[in-house]
């Protein structure tokens, strides 16, 4: 599998950025998130995340938490989870994440999950609300199994956050677009190109802005300024009201923001 960081700056090289897409492993079952990612990487989308679904989500938005609630009641596991990434991996060399909450993978095993991570193909971790001040032990279980290590930035974080930041993450930069919980929004907040120009002068190489963005013209605004574009409630409402093929559909169409 190929890095998160060389699928960024190959898709700054050939189009205005990359997109990446978030899908939660499991919804409606295992098979049919595989198709959903599959069929996002195959419609030009440049990384997939996966979230692992988890019994208290405080950070997702009402359609996430609904799916992933409907993917626990069937019963999915984590062990589940690595058999996405895997039936993913096996169709498409571009990067796998997971966007997860620590206390599914602290629960699991930092070296038990970042072991059977790699195995399925997995090359990179998100994890909200794991703070920097608090994540030495998970990078170390990341940096022995040569995974990156994504860090979330918001516009209230100081300067000496950032810098803090900006030093642990690897891949890229995770830039909250507004505050809150995720969803699709109609307009996009000016603090997200605040926060980026931010992170630049803290030497990020790549920012990926998320949260809220739902339609092409919001992605090519963002990658305005941004080396990446993350879409992920818009992505899912899709799946929920149309299955995997109005996911294309949309797919298709957000897509067309890569446009320079």
């Amino acid at each position: 599998m190929g890095t998160i960081d060389s699928a960024i700056i190959k898709a700054n090289q050939e189009s205005a950025g990359a997109l990446i897409g978030y899908i939660p492993a499991g919804y409606p079952d295992v098979e049919t998130s595989i198709e959903a990612a599959v069929a996002l990487l195959e419609n030009g989308f440049d990384a997939i995340e996966l979230g692992i679904p988890y019994s208290d989500p405080v950070m997702d938005g009402t359609v996430i938490q609904q799916t992933t609630t409907h993917a626990l009641e069937q019963g999915f596991k984590v062990a589940d989870f690595f058999a996405v990434v895997r039936g993913i991996t096996a169709r498409s060399t571009k990067p796998v994440l997971t966007m997860t909450y620590y206390n599914i993978i602290h629960a699991y095993g930092l070296e038990k999950f970042a072991t059977n991570f790699v195995a399925a193909g997995g090359v990179g971790v998100i994890i909200p609300d794991l703070i920097v001040d608090e994540a030495a032990p998970w990078l170390a279980a990341a940096k022995k199994h040569g995974l990156e290590t994504i860090f979330l930035a918001s516009s209230t974080s100081t300067d000496e956050r950032l810098a803090r930041i900006s030093q642990a993450s690897s891949g890229f930069v995770y830039a909250v677009s507004t505050l809150g919980v995720t969803g699709a929004r109609t307009s996009l907040d000016q603090s997200a190109r605040e926060l980026v120009t931010r992170l630049k002068e803290q030497s990020v190489k790549n920012s990926c802005v998320g949260i809220g963005i739902s339609n092409a013209e919001q992605v090519k605004e963002v990658l305005s300024y941004a080396e990446g574009a993350i879409v992920g409630s818009a992505l899912v409402t899709a799946l929920v009201e149309g299955g995997v093929r109005k996911l294309a559909q949309l797919a298709t169409d957000l897509v067309k923001g890569k446009s320079r």
